[in-house]
């Protein structure tokens, strides 16, 4: 049987994700029209914070096992059925916990009105994040991928049931979360044939205190991303009202191009990354990965930030139009964060989750304090600078502080060019000055010949292994 090369078994991972991940979000970003033009922006920012204030919740219940299935999981020391039975019970016991604690949530505006439904939203997220990344650890990577594909197709199918056939507004947009995430449980749990790997008796109590251990910092650690990320929606809302929140997280939907983009790539390299973690050569690997990485994060930015207005217009309904100029620097934070996501594969690698929550602390501190400074002056728009600023702070700390186990090596004076280039590029397409297009394509040119070698390297790589290996 031949042994595939990690540049090889990361690329086809990649593309198993890719045909699974890429139908799938395609058909939510179809559906981007359909559900702005049945909220409106009022309702829209109603439903994001009852989304939002879910997201933060997770991490609570799961009380962060979710990220310990991923490490353990890969891990062949540790067996298969402790890990798996260990995130079953600490999702129980969370979820029982946030029901004695329920009523305090009736106390935040416009989602105490939906307390049941964020409950039951809540349970269903957790069971099938366990699930899935359960089934990833195993290596059911069709199983992963299709089962993705088949969510966002209920879920799109439904959204159009819901809130076009019976018109249920909030609820049914709700509705068509939960009752995929119910069928994707029951789907990896028979398909994946997990129902085996739960076992009470001879449970290895080790593994689980173990898997606790690397967890329970991850609970603020994701409490903490999740001010990063949304923190600016609840301060907007507050300073500036729920229709211009309702905008503002519109404009977020160009923005998930490019974490699709990583996402993709991100579930292949964890399982890559934790494989090799043990080779000598480690250090070279992980740094060709990630200036490859970076390149590919750059090109797909700079384009995407020319056409906000297009994207707009196709994606949303017209009365979010003039949310598409949030989209520019709402494009470099996100390019940001997936770096900040590439370092912390080392910190998981490495069972360094405490440096993970440190980091992040970082970025949750500075996004709220620059978003009280910078929303009052420029509005909405300020939130979505200090998005960036945060994500870029934790990046460069993060780049640097990971050096002590593997050293990625950059060419830092591209970087500086690439970073640059970008703020340049959001800046002249938010005021339109004049000739911004001609700008725009420049810049655009110059990114492309700034990461073309290192895409080409990586690409050649494995390309000559293949050959190598025929």
């Amino acid at each position: 049987m031949i042994r595939l090369n990690k540049y090889t078994r990361l690329a086809k991972d990649t593309m198993i994700f890719a045909i699974g991940t890429f139908s799938s979000k395609i058909l939510v970003f179809v559906m981007m029209p359909v559900v702005t033009r049945a909220l409106s922006t009022g309702n829209y920012g109603i439903v994001d914070l009852i989304v939002q204030t879910s997201n933060l919740l997770l991490p609570l219940v799961t009380i962060g096992i979710t990220n310990s299935i991923i490490r353990f999981g890969l891990d062949k020391s540790y067996r298969k059925s402790d890990v798996f039975t260990t995130g079953v019970l600490a999702v129980i016991v969370g979820f029982l916990l946030l029901l004695c604690f329920s009523p305090l949530l009736r106390m935040i505006q416009s989602v105490g009105n939906y307390l049941l439904l964020l409950l039951i939203y809540v349970l269903m997220s957790s069971f099938r994040s366990l699930c899935s990344n359960y089934v990833r650890s195993k290596s059911y990577v069709k199983l992963y991928a299709v089962d993705g594909f088949l969510n966002t197709l209920m879920n799109c199918s439904l959204t159009l049931l819901f809130l076009l056939g019976f018109h249920w507004d909030i609820t049914g947009y709700l509705l068509a979360i939960i009752l995929p995430d119910f069928l994707s449980i029951c789907f990896l749990v028979f398909s994946g044939d997990l129902l085996k790997d739960i076992r009470l008796r001879g449970l290895n109590l080790g593994t689980s205190f173990e898997m606790i251990r690397y967890a329970v910092p991850m609970i603020p650690t994701n409490v903490f991303w999740w001010v990063v990320a949304t923190s600016d929606r609840y301060i907007i809302a507050f300073m500036l009202g729920e229709a211009a929140n309702g905008l503002y997280a519109a404009s977020q939907k160009v923005p998930t191009i490019l974490m699709l983009v990583s996402t993709i790539f991100m579930d292949a390299w964890q399982v890559s990354a934790v494989k090799e973690h043990k080779q000598k050569d480690r250090a070279q690997f992980f740094s060709k990965i990630f200036n490859a990485f970076q390149g590919i994060m750059f090109l797909v930015s700079a384009l995407l930030i020319p056409f906000s207005k297009v994207l707009t217009t196709i994606l949303v309904g017209p009365d979010f139009y003039s949310s598409w100029q949030y989209i520019p620097f709402l494009v470099l934070a996100i390019a940001f964060c997936c770096l900040v996501n590439f370092t912390g594969s080392i910190y998981m690698v490495e069972k360094k989750s405490v440096a993970t929550l440190v980091t992040t602390i970082l970025g949750a501190v500075s996004n709220v304090v620059l978003n009280f400074i910078l929303i009052p002056i420029f509005g909405a728009q300020g939130a979505a600078i200090a998005t960036f600023i945060s994500y870029f702070l934790v990046f460069v700390v993060r780049l640097i502080h990971t050096r002590r186990w593997i050293h990625i090596r950059i060419n830092t004076l591209a970087f500086i060019l690439n970073t640059v280039l970008l703020i340049v590029q959001a800046a002249l397409m938010c005021m339109e000055v004049h000739l911004w297009i001609l700008y725009e394509v420049l810049i655009v040119l110059l990114i492309i010949w700034l990461n073309l070698s290192a895409i080409a390297q990586s690409v050649q790589k494995i390309i000559s292994r293949k050959k190598r290996r025929a």
